[in-house]
């Protein structure tokens, strides 16, 4: 069997992508993986600044862009961030 295609059917069960738009919010910390390191599945991890993808699902991941300008598709929410990040509904202002 090809190599290339044992690594990259590994990757697909082991780096399992967050496909729906509504589990990603600004300021979760999450795990991307940028275009240039798809092969490989090298993961970058920052603060989600804006979500790119536009559609409810995307099968590949939802792009997103960190607050440090990297572009990539989420596979790990680690931390979800606020739950509201334009404040609670009734709150003091």
């Amino acid at each position: 069997m090809d190599t290339d295609k044992v690594s990259a059917f590994i990757r697909e069960y082991i780096f399992m992508s967050v496909t729906k738009r509504s589990e990603i919010r600004a300021g979760a910390r999450v795990q991307i993986v940028e275009k240039q390191n798809q092969r490989t599945g090298v993961l970058t991890e920052g603060i989600v600044q804006r979500i790119l993808t536009s559609s409810a699902n995307h099968p590949r991941g939802i792009k997103v862009m960190l607050q440090n300008g990297k572009v990539g598709r989420v596979q790990t929410i680690l931390d979800r961030g606020m739950e509201n990040p334009r404040g609670a509904k009734g709150s003091a202002a």
